[in-house]
């Protein structure tokens, strides 16, 4: 028999850690080439993991809820085979004698050495000797970052029983003579500020929030924390779009097999205005600004869950109409069904965010950090207008909708921003109603 150890795969550029959400298998099971083994979450997206032999389940190194680390073995599978242990990786294929048993990579380990840099542990819980307890990810920026283990231990942390989250170590890189640490302890002063306590009576539902929801809240407080948000509004005359795709979505189907939406026209507009004002497409790192070279759109999309997910379009101005249609209807879809990959939701520059579809005519949208400016697009509704003609005015009905453009004061003026949401306009009102596809 051979024994298999199951690693966690890399799962994109930006993950290095995920949360074991539910084992489909338990050890005894059977299990066949490319039946799903377990569910997994990132901070991006909730995946299932194939098995990559068929077999039965020896072993689980994970228990419901634990973080494992990309490169982590997770679990153990016996084959009809040799008898040796084969190691399973993202990468490699690797031999190991029987005589040796599988190392758990997981396994607890002191830290002997606390003032040296700290190293990226792959335990869920915490080593035996450590005072305080670190996630994986904390560790894995503290490493890289050369914070060592005295440094670490004086950050103050906010999360849960006084825990170092990812915002308490990036806003002690980002500033450290202002970060929260506490070389000299002042118990009598308490900065932390605490929610307010809702009374629950005998009759009130007590709903938890699930793993989505609790990112997005910490994702929305932290954005609202870090960027001063300034909200401008223009709206738009976008009759000639609305006309234009009445009169050849029916075509546009037939000829591409693709449903023609106003999405990947308002995205259109928003790549040519960032063309023209580039320093929208920027992100902030402490005190300075990182110029993006990419352009890449992330597009705001509500799941059947009521969660939100931001999937992107990655070089959106290598696109033109027809492969911006393509991109939309294939993330969207995906995003719907959950099959998108933790690449999918990385690497945006820009936001878009459809207030429209619920019927609203704007919104004032909170920046998807570490972007520094998101737009909403409201409903687009039949307005009376005054029309402008050589031979006088008159009073018209119009297609019109409002543009939000949220934007981070530290880094864009009321100036910039403005400018920025008129010329999305401009363009959405001189759209060419005579292109062809």
């Amino acid at each position: 028999m051979a024994e298999i150890e199951i690693r966690l795969p890399k799962m994109g550029e930006s993950v290095t850690e995920a949360t074991i959400t539910n084992w489909l298998k338990v050890p005894g099971d059977k299990i066949a080439l490319d039946e799903a083994l377990v569910e997994v979450a990132t901070d991006k997206v909730d995946n299932e993991l194939p098995s990559e032999v068929a077999g039965t389940l020896v072993k689980c190194f994970f228990e419901k809820d634990q973080v494992a680390q990309v490169g982590d073995v997770i679990a153990i599978i016996s084959t009809d085979g040799p008898s040796e242990n084969v190691v399973i990786s993202a990468t490699e294929t690797v031999v190991v004698p029987t005589s040796e048993t599988p190392q758990v990579i997981n396994a607890p380990q002191i830290d002997k050495t606390p003032e040296q840099p700290i190293t990226a542990a792959s335990s869920a819980q915490a080593p035996l000797g450590e005072k305080k307890f670190y996630s994986p990810l904390v560790k894995s920026i503290a490493q890289k970052e050369n914070i060592s283990r005295e440094q670490l231990d004086q950050i103050i942390g906010t999360g849960q029983d006084s825990r170092v989250t990812k915002k308490d170590i990036l806003a002690f890189l980002e500033n450290k003579t202002a970060s929260p640490v506490a070389k000299t302890p002042a118990p009598q002063t308490d900065t932390k500020i605490s929610a307010p306590i809702s009374i629950v009576s005998g009759e009130d539902q007590i709903i938890e929030m699930d793993r989505m929801r609790k990112l997005i809240a910490d994702h929305m407080v932290m954005s609202k924390h870090v960027s001063p948000h300034v909200t401008s509004f223009v709206e738009a005359d976008v009759t000639n779009i609305v006309n234009w795709r009445n009169k050849v979505k029916i075509k546009f189907f037939d000829t591409h097999g693709e449903n023609i939406t106003f999405t990947p026209i308002f995205i259109e507009a928003i790549v040519k205005a960032i063309k023209d004002f580039p320093m929208i497409n920027v992100s902030v790192n402490g005190t300075t600004i990182i110029k993006k070279s990419a352009i890449n759109i992330g597009m705001a999309t509500a799941l059947p869950s009521g969660n939100l997910i931001v999937p992107v379009i990655k070089n959106a101005d290598r696109l033109n109409l027809l492969g911006l249609t393509k991109a939309v209807n294939e993330l969207a879809n995906n995003a719907r069904n959950n099959k998108l990959k933790p690449d999918d939701t990385s690497g945006g520059t820009y936001t878009m965010t459809n207030v429209g579809s619920f019927g609203n005519v704007m919104g004032t949208p909170i920046i998807n950090q570490p972007q520094v400016a998101i737009m909403a697009v409201g409903a687009i509704r039949k307005m009376p207008a005054v029309i402008e003609t050589p031979e006088g005015d008159f009073i018209g009905i119009r297609h019109k909708m409002f543009l939000s453009h949220s934007y981070d004061h530290r880094v864009v003026d009321g100036a910039l921003g403005g400018q920025f949401v008129r010329r999305v306009a401009d363009y959405l009102e001189k759209f060419d109603i005579t292109q062809t596809f």
